[in-house]
């Protein structure tokens, strides 16, 4: 592994254990070049995943930035980050299982939705939002009447 101060080509691995959820192994590494000290996370891929966006550009499947989409979405939530873990972590679980190597970025979103939903409904309605991309206060209006969280809105007043 390369330091990502130094750029040095080999560093130590001081300790390694199971992460929280049990999904990836995580290692203290420390580089003897400048002695810098770094976290990695290793996690199982079950294939290469593409994303076919809107545009009809494709980029490869990026972990993280669902992982910071998400993170947007439960900002000041009180929402246990492993919880949000285990979510991303079975967001993926779902995408490697559909046997298919190329995506549709509406399939993640979908995906993000669903799983929000049963999290925090202010977080759902924050990624619908942005997932649907609102334009006016009606669409947040008809958005809340369709899927029943009028009472969400209401809470807000």
């Amino acid at each position: 592994m390369r330091c990502p101060f130094c750029g040095h080509d080999e560093t130590q691995v001081k300790d390694s254990r199971p992460s929280e959820d049990g999904a990836a192994i995580r290692r203290r590494r420390l580089c003897p070049a400048c002695e810098g000290r770094f976290t990695t996370f290793e996690r199982v891929q079950l294939r290469e995943l593409t994303i076919l966006k809107r545009s009809g550009r494709r980029t490869p499947f990026d972990r993280d930035k669902l992982a910071r989409s998400i993170s947007i979405a439960i900002r000041k939530r009180p929402v246990e980050p492993e919880r949000v873990e285990r979510m991303i972590s079975t967001i993926v679980r779902q995408l490697e299982s559909m046997g298919e190597t190329e995506l549709p970025s509406s399939t993640i979103g979908e995906l993000v939705m669903k799983q929000l939903k049963e999290l925090d409904d202010v977080a759902y309605v924050r990624y619908a939002s942005v997932y649907r991309d609102f334009r006016e206060t009606q669409d947040f209006a008809r958005f809340l009447g369709e899927e029943g969280l009028s009472e969400v809105g209401e809470a807000g007043r």
